[in-house]
């Protein structure tokens, strides 16, 4: 049988699909993801499950979309005996290392999300997801020395790590790469909290550009305080991506020409589209995520299809196989299964669907919430779910997909 190849996962938050270079992103400075997506298959359309952390974690960990894997509120861990891709891949005679933000472990909800007390909390040897080397921390938000815990012998309780998260958590990789050396096929998790705010934080040198200077779309409300906080926040933003995207750089010399190299991020920000804040809402700039899959012997190309985060699982066991993975779905299906009490998050629980084409969101009720034509209108400036011209379109739609 053919030697089984080396994978590694590049695993980002809060990173909108079209916040970068090579989506044409007129702010994004990311040469070094720019020259990955000219040797990759660009998922132009890929979407996460769950638009926020943990959800979207465990659903890409287990391959099963939450609540089914057990977590479905924010402070939800993912069950000590969950069945992940590490699991499956040590199965199959790989070496797995986690390194990096976990975000599905047990946490104490009386502790500040932001901050040292959290970015120290323990994740137990036996609730790491089966990776045989975990190098990490539970969160935080500590973009700048951040504090890990883990297998390493030097890790043996949370210490704190001098420099920026990004570059600390691939620095920690290639060195778990140095020590192992070339003893058969790898995979291997580097997971970043950046680009998640606080975006004012320092990001390696990046100086943000001045708020005036974004350009935002067209789907961000201009002249009062929408547009004033997506500017303040955006120029931190774009810095963190550029400084992540440096780091990113470094892992090439460990990943090889010879690896499979995923690139992705949990979920995205709404960054003041439609007047709205963060994440967990089932618009393009919250819900749509970039995926990058380079493969050797797989030319690079766009795909336009209906692809989730959920799907990344049974690919990465199919590529260590040697198979091709199985073919996409027709719809992707997306969906917030609880409310999280955070300022500025999505403030309902909702369902929907999205192809390419079109995206369908209903409200806990079954009632629809939002129907886009996304031909006609990609920025989603025209909600048709009380369309009556509409009706009988989405009511088709939602029998053709199960959501009725």
């Amino acid at each position: 049988m053919k030697s089984r190849p080396n994978i590694l996962w590049i695993v980002t938050t809060q990173w909108r699909a079209q916040a970068c270079g090579y989506a044409g992103d007129p702010n994004g400075r990311t040469p070094h993801l720019d020259a990955l997506a000219a040797e990759s298959v660009n998922y132009a359309q890929a979407v996460t499950p769950h638009p926020f952390g943990p959800m979207a974690r465990a659903a890409l960990l287990t391959g099963v979309a939450s609540p089914g894997n057990g977590v479905k509120d924010y402070f939800d861990a993912l069950p000590a005996g969950a069945r992940t891709i590490a699991h499956d891949l040590r199965e199959r005679g790989y070496a797995t290392a986690f390194f990096g933000k976990w975000g599905v472990g047990r946490r104490d909800p009386r502790v500040p999300v932001v901050g040292e007390a959290a970015a120290k909390v323990i994740v137990p040897e036996g609730e790491r997801g089966g990776f045989e080397g975990w190098e990490g921390f539970e969160g935080g938000f500590l973009l700048n020395d951040p504090w890990l815990h883990g297998t390493a012998a030097d890790l043996a309780r949370p210490t704190p790590v001098r420099g920026y998260q990004s570059d600390v958590v691939a620095e920690r990789f290639r060195g778990w790469m140095r020590r192992r050396g070339e003893s058969g096929p790898t995979f291997a998790v580097v997971s970043l909290e950046a680009p998640h705010p606080p975006y004012d934080a320092p990001a390696a040198g990046v100086v943000p550009r001045a708020p005036g200077e974004v350009e935002l779309a067209a789907n961000v409300p201009r002249g009062g305080e929408a547009e004033a906080k997506a500017r303040r926040e955006l120029a931190g933003y774009y810095a963190h991506i550029e400084a992540t995207d440096r780091a990113i750089g470094k892992l090439g010399a460990v990943a090889g020409k010879d690896w499979i190299v995923v690139f992705t991020s949990v979920h995205g920000d709404m960054h003041g589209a439609h007047g709205l804040f963060r994440k967990g809402w089932p618009q393009e700039e919250s819900v749509r995520v970039p995926l990058l899959v380079r493969r050797p012997g797989v030319a690079a190309t766009r795909d336009d299809g209906a692809v989730s985060l959920v799907d990344l699982a049974g690919w990465t066991k199919a590529w260590s196989d040697g198979a091709p993975p199985d073919p996409a779905r027709p719809e992707a299906e997306i969906s917030m299964p609880s409310v999280v009490a955070l300022p500025h998050q999505c403030d309902r629980v909702w369902r929907g669907v999205r192809t390419p084409e079109r995206k369908l969101v209903l409200n806990a009720d079954g009632t629809p919430w939002l129907f886009f034509d996304l031909e006609a209108d990609p920025r989603e400036m025209k909600n048709l779910a009380g369309d009556p011209a509409r009706r009988g379109e989405i009511a088709a739609w939602r029998a053709r997909v199960g959501l009725v």
